[in-house]
Parts: structure tokens; C-alpha cells; sequence
């Protein structure tokens, strides 16, 4: 499930489209009339674009002028990055909203841009661009330069030009990873529209751009962007709780102990990864076996991640696994 997706309950009639994840395993869903209400998620069902295709030309009795639908998808328009093995990954864009987007894409770097593509992406649609970028090269990759505007055969309200730069970072690229809108498979996903002001109750965007200012930074020189510094971790990382919390667990369950040294255990495997060490281990103890079997599961499906064993049995018998990265 995600921003953009028409969704319907389970246990009563209303659809309508997700606008925002709130806590609490809730979403924030618009229904009719632009009316927004948070729903639990276990009590929604995303609607296909094929379902929802067959229900409007059933309750649709004869052909009609392009008109808005009732509940119009706004937001959900990405970029992902879908591995093709263990060294090259393509670039997607995707359009997850009911508009049509005219665009364009680009690579920036310094001073110039090299065109990608260009074209006009339907609704729920997405294209895959012609060019491979290798994981070992990740530190080399340039700027993507996004360029669309809002287009819809309808009477809607004006919505300004969509302008976006996205730079990828290792301290949260291999933390994008999840299910990709319309592709439906498994990949790293950014939002670009995620802080454009939604249309309020009249339709009105409540955020203007002046087109001699967005002309004006569009032909601005960018500086070249300052290269994030990576963390090197240790060879060896102890997840024990008293290495991890030396003033004490204090009043924390086990569930949230057990979290803390997860949370741990991923920062130091991406740092290692991002910073390109060839293997790390980490000390995570016998005891009842719940985190040494977490780990081994995580690392059993992580994409960079050659193998792992236990390390120094002589000393941590079965309490530290040695990880070696690809």
C-alpha cells in the first residue's frame, strides 16, 4: 500500500485514496467530497487499476466528456531503483496518481545536465530508462534532475510545475528498500512529491510559483554537492546491551532491548557496506537465541551480503557471526 493507491474498506462502502501514513499502523485516506479520515490498515483493501477500471465502465451507462473524478489521486509520483543482479541496478519512474505527466530526467553534475528522457507518463504508469548504474560506482552517481508538469482533460485546479533533485545517499539508500508502486516489486523507492501542498476544499493549490523565479533557478549553476561523510564501524561491533546502553537497560522491555541492538546491528552493517569494508562480525551472545537468529535472517536476504558463519568459536562458541560483504 501506498501514497496514491485507491483503496476500499472492508466493512463498509466508502473508497478512497491514501494521502498520508499515520502512527498507529493508520492511514490517512480522502473519500468523497474531499473529506479526509484515518482508518486502521488491517480494514483496507487496495482497489487494482483493472477492478477499478471494470467498475466505472459498469456504473458508467453511456460514453461522457472527460470529467474529474470525485476522488482524484494527487500525490505518488517516484523514482526507484530495481537491482537487475548483484551489480547493476535500472532506474524507474513511476506515476501513481491520476494525472498525466509530461517530463523530463536528467543527470546534473557541477554545471551540466546530460538528458535521460523524456515524455509523457499516463496515470498509474511507470518507464524504465535506458541506463544501468553500478553499485560499486554508488559514490559516483550524479544528480537526477526531475522535470514534470500536471495535465488532466478535465476542468481542475492549476497546479505549478513539478522540479526535483535527488541525490543518493548511503546512510539511507539501502534504507529505502520496499514494495514499488505500479512495478509491484521489490526495489529502492523515493517519493518526489511528498512536500507539494495538497489542493485545499475548493481545489486551490495553496502553493504558487511565480514562473520568471522557477525559470530563474532552473537556470541557476548548481555547486557541486558536498559528499557525505560515512561512519566507519569497528571489524568487530558488540551488540551486548551493557556495550550498547553502559548507564543500564533501565525500565526497557526485552522486545525493546531487542530492538535497540537491531537497530545497531543494521547501522553498522551499512556503514561497513556504504564505506566499502570486505567483512565485519558482530558479538551478539547465546542466550535465548532470539537476536542471533534475527540476524541470520536478515542477512540471509540482504542484497550486499556474500555470506556469513560463526566466527571464533574458541572463544563466543555460537555468540558471533563474521558477515562478508559483497
Amino acid at each position: 500500500m501506498n501514497i496514491g493507491d485507491r483503496v476500499r474498506m472492508l466493512r463498509a462502502k466508502e473508497e478512497g485514496v491514501v494521502t498520508r501514513f499515520l502512527s498507529g499502523n493508520q492511514v490517512e485516506i480522502e473519500i468523497e467530497d474531499g473529506f479526509r479520515i484515518p482508518v486502521m490498515r488491517s480494514e483496507l483493501v487496495v482497489v487494482s487499476p483493472l477492478e477499478a477500471e471494470r467498475l466505472l465502465k459498469r456504473n458508467t451507462p453511456e460514453p461522457q466528456k472527460a470529467t474529474a473524478p470525485s476522488i482524484l489521486s494527487n500525490q505518488g509520483i517516484y523514482l526507484a531503483f530495481i537491482p537487475q543482479n548483484d551489480r547493476e541496478m535500472s532506474l524507474h519512474f513511476v506515476n501513481n496518481t491520476d494525472w498525466d505527466l509530461p517530463f523530463t530526467i536528467g543527470e546534473e553534475r557541477g554545471n551540466q545536465v546530460r538528458g535521460l528522457q523524456s515524455g509523457v507518463l499516463k496515470p498509474k504508469s511507470q518507464v524504465k530508462l535506458n541506463e544501468l548504474y553500478t553499485v560499486a560506482g554508488f559514490e559516483n552517481w550524479p544528480t537526477f534532475l526531475v522535470q514534470a508538469l500536471w495535465f488532466r482533460a478535465a476542468s481542475v485546479a492549476l497546479r505549478p510545475p513539478l522540479v526535483k533533485r535527488l541525490k543518493c545517499r548511503a546512510a539511507t539508500f539501502y534504507k529505502s528498500k520496499q514494495t514499488v508502486p505500479v512495478l509491484n516489486q521489490s526495489g529502492h523507492l523515493f517519493q518526489l512529491d511528498t512536500d507539494e501542498s495538497p489542493p485545499d476544499d475548493a481545489g486551490a493549490i495553496k502553493k504558487t510559483v511565480a514562473p520568471d523565479a522557477l525559470k530563474q533557478e532552473m537556470l541557476t549553476p548548481k555547486s557541486e554537492p558536498v559528499a557525505l561523510a560515512i561512519e566507519r564501524p569497528s571489524a568487530v561491533v558488540d551488540l551486548h546491551i551493557e556495550a550498547l546502553l553502559p548507564g543500564g537497560p533501565g525500565k526497557r522491555s526485552n522486545s525493546e532491548l531487542l530492538e535497540i541492538q537491531l537497530q545497531a546491528f543494521e547501522k553498522s552493517l551499512e556503514n561497513a557496506i556504504a564505506s566499502g569494508m570486505s567483512d565485519i562480525t558482530f558479538i551478539h551472545g547465546v542466550g535465548s537465541g532470539a537476536l542471533r537468529n534475527e540476524l541470520h535472517r536478515r542477512l540471509g536476504r540482504h542484497p550486499h551480503v556474500r555470506y556469513y558463519e560463526d566466527a571464533q568459536k574458541q572463544k563466543f562458541g555460537y555468540g558471533a557471526t563474521k558477515v562478508t560483504i559483497r
